[in-house]
């Protein structure tokens, strides 16, 4: 690859706005193993939050691309392969760059505010239940004194 084409290549991939447009890759081979990238992406994109049990897969999946990311850079970024090959793995980079938007963009759950909110309304119900139990809540809503 001639050192014109090498610099072009790594432009793109390093463009803010490379992943508009692209395509999440079917598949594709991340440390050896074949992950069907596509259809993981869009599984946890169904739902608007991160579930606490998948959010450990989610960490792997987007921890594993980067690594993959950087590693089919740098292989650019060598200059010893084809310039087919350079546009290979320049368009499989944007690709995973825009996998790895939408997985960005997915919001943990968080579920101590979660169980606040809950709590507090447990707590709202069981002091409105004890005030008409004791019978210090009129059917007008305001408490009389004993």
């Amino acid at each position: 690859m001639k050192e014109f084409e090498r610099k072009q290549l790594l432009e793109r991939v390093n463009r803010e706005a490379a992943t508009v447009g692209a395509d999440i890759p079917d598949a594709i081979d991340v440390q050896g193993e074949e992950i069907d990238l596509r259809d993981f992406v869009f599984e946890i994109k169904r739902r608007d939050t991160i579930p606490s049990g998948e959010r450990e897969r989610v960490e792997r999946a987007k921890k594993n691309l980067r690594r993959e990311r950087l590693q089919r850079l740098q292989r650019i970024e060598d200059g010893e392969i084809s310039y087919e090959k350079g546009e290979e793995l320049a368009e499989s980079i944007v690709g995973i760059d825009r996998a790895l938007n939408a997985l960005e963009q997915l919001r943990p759950v968080d579920l101590e505010q979660e169980a606040d909110v809950q709590e507090a309304a447990d707590r709202k119900r069981w002091m409105k239940f004890l005030k008409q139990a004791l019978g210090r809540e009129d059917a007008g809503g305001s408490g009389r004194r004993l």
